[in-house]
């Protein structure tokens, strides 16, 4: 699998213009048993409550199954089973959660599209692609701003972008690149699948690609390559008097340009745009931010992934660009994480350590980057505040008084707030 990958990331550099043909043929046996090493094997199971383990028991007779459905083209996507997961105060987020066999699907589908469309892809994309993460989205944008004049910035929003997603466009740019009825037809299936709500209605979606799909992410991409990135690259860069920037992952993105006039023709040019595509911009969250390293001022100010940028003087009177966790996504984290204390409280003191020292490690891997130490420690302090406060609940009687609960942190507390460089760790990865 990964020499046909290669092979078609090769053809795909070298011949910009070139269909792929013969794509379903790569939906074989081989294919999908090395799929099933990639699969998530602890992820929730979908509509026909097919656990890995069960499938696993009898792996070689299901793939060969699944693979001779695929020859004789009666292969079925299955209902996408609804879930929502919290997001931000009094929100839920939608995600779609495919059966097994889509999954495993799914992943040889998305492997070959990332493969064809990694070679077209701008340097503007960072989101769902190999070797690129929120960590490098952050820096390039930091980098970028802080060394080049660019004075104001255009944050948008697309409103509901993964469910709005128009299916006749999607497949109108997948067929740039793919001639293959065949693998074209079977993206559509999952396109068209049906999606069974929480109270049991079933629905039949007209636009949309489900979040949760595996192959979700890099459809979305490929989208917006086409919708946003190109027209940007091609067009609005062309257009502008000055510097121009954008950046890019998954749906959010954030562009910045060097006269006023260039980000006000941009914001109007923009729903236009958008509209083509059968999209909308959020207006209650776009905006244009006067973001300029001769008027550090320390309040203007916009967010992304996360993070707020803002312009301020150093102790030496420097300006720089001060980056820290945004206000939302820390009430967010605290949130989320005094709920989790609330219903975790009663467990062994070790269980319940052991995950929450796993929260504090992710949290500190992602928003520990250097220049953010305050956040950081603001966050550890208020997790250990919440942790002595749900502690003491576990029963009528209160468990330790401050001085006790410092021993049991020394005991079972192994994470301590933390910031690092992003670069230093990428040279340390590129000499081991």
């Amino acid at each position: 699998m990964r020499t046909t990958l290669q092979a078609i990331a090769a053809k795909s550099t070298r011949e910009k213009d070139y269909k792929f043909r013969n794509l379903y043929r790569l939906l074989n046996e081989e294919n999908l048993l090395y799929a099933w090493t990639l699969l998530n094997k602890n992820s929730a199971s979908g509509v026909d409550k097919v656990t890995a383990r069960e499938y696993g028991q009898n792996l070689r007779e299901n793939i060969r199954d699944l693979t001779e459905r695929l020859k004789r083209h009666s292969y079925r996507a299955k209902l996408v089973k609804r879930v929502y997961i919290p997001k931000g105060k009094d929100k839920l987020r939608p995600l779609g959660l495919p059966s097994l066999e889509d999954k495993l699907v799914q992943i040889v589908v998305a492997q070959i599209l990332s493969a064809i469309y990694e070679a077209d892809f701008l340097p503007s994309s960072f989101g769902y692609r190999p070797k690129c993460g929120p960590q490098d989205a952050v820096l390039d944008i930091t980098d970028t701003l802080y060394g080049n004049r660019h004075n104001y910035v255009v944050e948008a929003d697309i409103k509901g972008f993964f469910d709005n997603i128009d299916h006749d466009w999607l497949i109108k740019m997948l067929e740039e690149r793919i001639s293959d009825a065949q693998f074209i037809r079977l993206i559509r299936k999952w396109l068209k699948a049906g999606i069974l709500e929480t109270d049991g209605r079933v629905i039949h979606p007209v636009t949309g690609t489900p979040q949760g799909g595996i192959v979700s992410p890099v459809l979305a991409n490929i989208f917006l390559h086409y919708a946003l990135d190109l027209w940007f690259d091609r067009v609005v860069k062309k257009h502008c008097e000055g510097k121009t920037y954008i950046i890019r992952y998954a749906d959010d993105f954030v562009c910045s340009f060097q006269y006023k006039r260039d980000a006000e023709k941009f914001y109007r040019a923009l729903p236009k745009r958008l509209a083509k595509f059968k999209l909308t911009v959020a207006p209650e969250k776009t905006r244009i931010v006067p973001f300029s390293r001769y008027k550090p001022d320390g309040v203007s100010c916009f967010d992304f992934l996360g993070f707020e940028y803002r312009w301020v003087l150093n102790k030496k009177g420097e300006p720089v660009i001060r980056r820290r966790t945004s206000r939302k996504k820390f009430r967010a984290s605290i949130a989320h994480f005094k709920q989790w204390c609330r219903e975790h409280r009663n467990e062994r003191l070790d269980k319940f350590f052991s995950v929450v020292n796993s929260k504090l490690r992710g949290y500190h891997n992602y928003y520990g980057i250097k220049g953010n130490s305050v956040s950081i420690s603001r966050f550890q302090h208020a997790a250990e505040r919440l942790m002595y406060k749900w502690l003491n609940r576990r029963s009528q009687r209160r468990s330790f008084n401050w001085t006790q609960f410092r021993v049991t942190l020394d005991r079972y507390l192994t994470v301590r707030p933390i910031v690092h460089d992003p670069r230093r760790s990428q040279l340390r990865l590129s000499f081991t």
